[in-house]
């Protein structure tokens, strides 16, 4: 995956604290303290989003679609 260069404003607070987090070898550099912030932030929202779309489901519906023919299944099953 190739890399672009892109502009970025922030607080010179914001700015310091990167800074420091860099001096105590937290990271090598700005770029990757953001760009480790920012995937970050992303896989956060993807689970997020898995939650929300779950929370969607019916659990009695999903549960009659899991066991739908599931009686007739037990019943092919050997015998121990």
């Amino acid at each position: 995956m190739g890399k672009a260069k892109i502009a970025i404003t922030f607080d010179a607070e914001f700015i310091r604290e990167i800074d420091r987090l860099v001096e105590e070898h937290h990271f090598q550099n700005r770029s990757q303290a953001i760009r480790d912030a920012v995937n970050e932030k992303l896989a956060k929202l993807k689970r997020n989003r898995l939650s929300i779309e779950c929370a969607k489901l019916a659990p009695q519906y999903e549960k009659v679609f899991a066991e739908e023919g599931f009686a007739e299944d037990m019943s092919q099953l050997p015998e121990y």
